[in-house]
């Protein structure tokens, strides 16, 4: 079971989880550019990553502040409420090279089920002391990492995180990553649209809870 964070507030429930989004890749190949997850440790166990839907809440106005903590924004005292996961992994080409300086950005609804959008559901309800979208530029090594929350469900979604991987010279690659075990995954119709198990298997994610010691 997950574990209260001690360096949180204490009138605010937090759990800390991991999710790594396999160690993914991304580059170009026959089919063009497409991300890739590695299962193994050679380039030939790398299944392509589906491309998926942006869908209509990417952010129609960017917040003040995009890094890779949407749990606090800016200097506020005051973070989000949800679940904390650490949400990493890498990015590498079809040979299994990392790929440096692309961007990764990443964007959700908050603990009440809102969008950085104006159309957003419950939008307000929104927490405003989550940051909703972030960006990553990966290094030598490829990795990203994240600080944000554990997705909740959207009326008619099964949670999830939405991924924007934009490097130069290459096109916008859009995907979502989903919950390992989620109940709500078999009837996701998003999900269900990748007919390849190990295609759909790629972008299903196991948010474990971190150990106190």
């Amino acid at each position: 079971m997950p574990t209260t964070s001690p360096l949180l507030l204490p009138t605010r429930r937090r759990f800390l989880q991991t999710a790594a989004f396999g160690t993914v890749a991304f580059g170009s190949a026959a089919f063009g550019t497409a991300l890739f997850t590695v299962r193994g440790l050679f380039a030939e166990e790398l299944v392509r990553t589906p491309r998926q839907t942006e869908g209509p809440f990417y952010p129609d106005h960017l917040p003040l502040d995009t890094d890779n903590d949407l749990i606090v924004i800016n200097d506020s005292i005051t973070p989000a409420v949800g679940e904390i996961t650490h949400l990493s992994g890498r990015l590498l080409d079809p040979l299994g090279k990392p790929v440096k300086d692309a961007l990764v950005e990443i964007w959700q609804v908050d603990h009440n089920g809102a969008y950085l959008h104006s159309h957003s559901n419950n939008r307000d309800q929104r927490d405003v002391n989550f940051q909703g979208f972030g960006r990553f530029l990966t290094g030598s090594s490829g990795e990203y990492y994240f600080r944000t929350i554990k997705p909740v469900a959207y009326p008619g979604r099964t949670p999830h995180i939405h991924f924007a991987i934009k490097t130069k010279g290459r096109q916008k690659f859009t995907t979502q990553c989903y919950i390992k075990g989620e109940p709500g995954n078999a009837r996701d119709f998003v999900l269900r649209s990748i007919r390849d198990p190990k295609a759909r298997n790629s972008v299903i994610v196991d948010f474990a809870a971190v150990p106190q010691s």
